[in-house]
């Protein structure tokens, strides 16, 4: 049998009220899929050959709000991409190709979406569909993604490093530390950055948690810089260090003749410099009550008010604050709003203290000894075994901060190449802020005699005597005393011989 032509009348159907040619059957084809995505899918966009919306389907329109539009008309008759962060239609429309796997990230989330032209009968392309085909990453779609994700990322930290180097050439304000900034490879340090790093991704509030010193300035210069928003400006504000009478105006900005004295031209506040970037609001739990509202009002309807005026400025910032302060104790006292509180607490992310991650204390200390070369030209001595487990029994109670100006003190004052335990002990007895106690001299000469013990048995014997201590300082609490440890759960009963 020969192969009929394309062209060809196929065979009359079994069913009179089929079409009969094959142009007629192609037209059915095309609606009944069209009709089968506009169904199936999680939503579906229209737009013109100008790369214009016109047409979104009932799916498509619950994405408006997460992508900061209140009315469809604000988003339907608008460039693409001013409406939708990260798209590629007009790059469809341009090449006529469809992109039919893709991964699209921006404020509504991150979505599995497919692009495809659509042509008239010359041929030419007068539109583009996009289909949104999964809201989260399916489960076997996970390899494929995790790939694409890791060969993304690594693309994406190479292009900022570029233009870091262009950007603070120019004086452009860029982000000062990545993820491989934060230094660690403890348990602790791996589920900080693991986190901070799916909060990247996001465009919710991130409430960094933790003691003064342990670096939450530098995740909040990390998560902006691998996020979507990492072109855009990063500006910080520390709480704590503006007066009170002053924080008004340092946020929301200040319109022209506001007041006496006031700029003619009006100050821009940091909502403002922040727009389409990140605002990072250090000591958050120090902000007065009458501006907690105000901070409120301007997260949730994404507007602010400069001082002085009665016109609402839009914009768009994505916010990552950070405390020491225990915020929960906060609001029992009625001394931190408590819709606040839930409105930044979105994404919490407790970032642990040094004593919980004292496994890298030794790599913190190569870093730190870097950036002295780097920054002062001073090369610091090194540490013998023993000097080096004097510090990693101490309490560290301002953590890597006083871990590093003990390291500079260390260098400062002692002329030998080789620094020995005793030299640090004197260091941190004359600071008056360490902790310097008889055990860790037990451990310098656990450590000298190491020769005559199996190493498993006195690594055994440490891990007892660090679990007793967080059992203790817990009371008993083992999720708790896990935390400390910054070991999971299952470590932890595996530590105490027992079942999970």
């Amino acid at each position: 049998m020969t192969k009929p032509d394309k062209a060809a009348p196929l065979p009359a159907p079994s069913s009179p009220d089929l079409p009969t040619d094959a142009g007629s059957i192609l037209a059915l084809a095309a609606r009944s899929m069209f009709d089968l995505f506009a169904n199936a899918s999680e939503g579906m966009l229209l737009v013109d050959r100008d790369a214009r919306v016109v047409w979104i389907n009932d799916q498509y329109r619950r994405y408006l709000p997460a992508l900061g539009f209140a009315r469809e008309e604000d988003f339907v008759g608008h460039p693409v991409s001013a409406v939708v962060q990260n798209t590629l239609m007009h790059q469809v429309l341009q090449t006529g190709k469809p992109i039919l796997i893709d991964l699209l990230s921006n404020r509504a989330g991150t979505f599995v979406v497919s692009r495809i032209p659509l042509r008239d009968g010359t041929g030419s392309v007068i539109g583009a569909l996009g289909i949104v085909l999964f809201e989260q990453p399916q489960a076997n779609l996970q390899p494929l993604i995790a790939k694409f994700s890791d060969l993304q990322r690594e693309l994406e930290e190479a292009k900022k490093e570029l233009a870091k180097n262009r950007h603070s050439a120019s004086g452009k304000r860029v982000t000062r530390y990545t993820f491989a900034s934060f230094v660690g490879r403890s348990d602790a340090a791996l589920e900080v950055k693991r986190q901070a790093r799916r909060a990247a991704h996001t465009s919710s509030p991130v409430l960094l948690l933790g003691e003064t010193g342990t670096g939450k300035e530098l995740l909040a210069h990390a998560i902006h810089a691998a996020s979507p928003r990492a072109q855009g400006p990063f500006v910080g504000v520390n709480i704590a260090a503006v007066p009170d009478t002053l924080l008004e105006a340092e946020f929301f900005g200040v319109a022209a003749g506001a007041y006496t004295g006031a700029d003619r031209k009006g100050r821009d506040g940091k909502f403002k410099l922040a727009d389409g970037g990140t605002l990072f609001l250090d000591e958050i739990g120090d902000m007065p009550l009458g501006l907690q509202a105000k901070l409120l009002r301007a997260l949730q309807e994404g507007e602010i008010e400069p001082l002085g005026s009665n016109r609402l400025v839009p914009f768009d910032a994505r916010v990552v604050a950070a405390t020491s302060c225990d915020l929960l104790a906060l609001v029992r006292e009625g001394r931190f709003r408590e819709d606040l509180y839930y409105r930044l607490n979105v994404l919490p992310i407790r970032v642990p203290p040094l004593r919980e991650r004292r496994e890298d204390i030794a790599a913190l200390l190569d870093m730190l000894g870097e950036d002295m070369l780097h920054r002062d030209g001073v090369h610091p001595p090194e540490l013998e075994p023993q000097a080096l487990a004097l510090l990693g029994a101490q309490t560290w109670r301002g953590n890597i901060r006083e871990l590093r100006n003990v390291l500079e003190q260390v260098t400062l004052r002692c002329d030998t190449e080789r620094v020995t335990a005793a030299q640090v002990e004197q260091v941190l007895l004359d600071s008056g802020v360490a902790d310097v106690r008889p055990a860790p001299k037990v451990l310098a000469t656990t450590l000298a005699d190491a020769a005559t013990r199996p190493l498993a048995q006195q690594v055994a014997e440490l891990e007892q005597r660090a679990l007793a201590a967080a059992l203790q300082a817990t009371g008993g609490n083992k999720l708790a005393a896990a935390r400390r440890l910054g070991v999971s759960r299952a470590k932890l009963y595996a530590m105490l011989g027992n079942p999970v």
